[in-house]
């Protein structure tokens, strides 16, 4: 069904969208489970707009706190920010972005839909709907465009009442601008010395031409990225170091190696503020895509703003004595890009079955091998059966017991197998047993997802047995 809606939605908005055998299982996975759902569903949807549902919001938050975690906790020399999706209009001339955040889009004469003049010459629609050839439109097959024009990706809104010239402004493409207009503020009131970051997770929107690929291209989305202000003759050095630091986490976070690689951009392609250019391409099962990119932007941004709000944004280097613009290296993420990519390394299909009980089930049974520390439900707690009231009783203050300290999930709906495929489905480390033994013992059954392997623990120590199987 979830397959079905998502093309009638493309249909219905002139796009069309067409998936493999893996990505259909994931689109399902996601919104049968709770992890995404499609915008505004009951009216029909939104194109590239996606609802998280309650697991989905929790693997964000998750990914969220370890990239936390790791680049602003674990570093001395960087600080966290929360800038305004809302910016000054002047900040958007300056930065370049009025003239340059565009892409070419061309018409088509016969339906007049609209798309990527690149993705037209390069043929990425062949294969889809009704496209057999480049430059050739998926969903009516005419071969007759409009000249390329240039199309601004930002959203546009207006500050006030009055929605007039002088009173518009956009919604942020990016969180990098607020990073670099309060540099110097970070830098007095942390007294932080060359080198330092400044770091910002929060929503972006652009307003893409051509969409798809499920969650991967979306309008709305979350960025998660580190400026760091280095000296102009360190810039190469610790470029370096940041590509190694960023694809370490991808691998830290539980992706397979064999499904990142490195894309170096040529100079032709650089963007206009950028000296370096390095992607960490993610392989999806539509193709290597870009994950996240490091780039070295120089002292564009810094020279930019100084000139256009006449501060002076120049670093005092109190052993030289001297000024000077710092360069900046950008290591940057996207959060719904690297939860598809998680959901898609962690799929696994389990022919024949893998239950604990004696059901058997001719289906393969799917299981998500999320890294402990992020996945949604970290333990799940079952009575047996739920007709015996002395055991649903318990399995409850074993909940209560845990909630405290990990995410917790209750279920008796159900036999138990079922139970246990359900949680296995969605990720979930370990699973609590509570059965008749337990009444007489204080113990239960903690299982581990994935070796199936079953232990008796005392109800006692399962905080500390669980806190130990989460950190190792």
């Amino acid at each position: 069904m979830i397959c079905q809606l998502l093309v009638y939605i493309y249909f219905k908005s002139g796009k069309v969208i067409f998936m493999d055998g893996l990505m259909q299982k994931i689109v399902s996975l996601a919104k049968r489970r709770g992890f995404i759902f499609p915008s505004s569903e009951i009216y029909g949807g939104v194109e590239a707009l996606w609802d998280y549902g309650p697991l989905g919001a929790l693997l964000k938050n998750n990914v969220k706190k370890e990239w936390l975690k790791t680049f602003v906790q674990g570093m001395d020399n960087v600080a966290l920010i929360d800038g305004s999706v809302l910016m000054h209009p002047k900040v958007w001339k300056a930065s370049g972005h009025e003239e340059n955040f565009t892409d070419a889009l061309v018409e088509c004469k016969g339906c007049h839909l609209r798309f990527r003049a690149d993705y037209m010459e390069e043929g990425r629609f062949v294969g889809e709907g009704k496209a057999k050839a480049k430059n050739q439109c998926p969903a009516c097959g005419k071969k007759e465009f409009t000249s390329p024009k240039n199309f601004n990706l930002m959203f546009k809104t207006y500050l006030g009442p009055v929605e007039d010239e002088k009173n518009i402004t956009y919604l942020r493409p990016e969180t990098a601008q607020s990073m670099f207009t309060n540099f110097k503020l970070v830098q007095e009131t942390m007294r932080f010395k060359i080198p330092f970051g400044i770091a910002q997770v929060g929503k972006s929107f652009r307003n893409e031409i051509t969409t798809g690929n499920f969650t991967f291209r979306s309008r709305e989305f979350e960025i998660a990225e580190v400026e760091y202000f280095v000296n102009p003759k360190d810039a190469d050095k610790e470029f370096d170091i940041w590509v190694n630091k960023w694809e370490q986490f991808f691998l830290d976070m539980g992706l397979k190696k064999a499904n990142l690689r490195r894309y170096e951009h040529p100079k032709k392609s650089l963007a206009h503020y950028s000296k370096r250019t390095v992607d960490i391409e993610y392989k999806f099962p539509f193709g290597w895509a870009e994950l996240a990119g490091i780039a070295n932007r120089g002292d564009f941004d810094l020279k930019q703003h100084a000139k256009g709000s006449g501060e002076d944004l120049q670093y005092f280097d109190e052993a030289t004595k001297k000024k000077y613009y710092p360069y900046v290296i950008e290591p940057t993420l996207g959060i719904e890009r690297l939860v598809l990519a998680l959901l898609i390394d962690a799929y696994e299909e389990v022919q024949g079955g893998r239950t604990t009980t004696t059901e058997s089930t001719k289906e393969a049974e799917i299981m998500l091998k999320l890294k402990k520390n992020i996945a949604p439900i970290q333990v799940a707690v079952f009575p047996l059966v739920k007709n015996k009231p002395e055991l649903v009783k318990k399995a409850r203050e074993v909940t209560d017991i845990l909630q405290e300290h990990f995410e917790v999930q209750y279920d008796e709906a159900g036999a138990i197998g079922r139970r246990y495929r359900r949680q296995d489905e969605i990720g979930t480390p370990y699973a609590i047993t509570v059965d008749v033994e337990s009444l007489e013992n204080n113990d239960v059954t903690l299982r581990d997802r994935d070796t199936m392997k079953q232990e008796r623990v005392l109800v006692s120590d399962l905080v500390e047995t669980l806190s130990v199987k989460f950190n190792a």
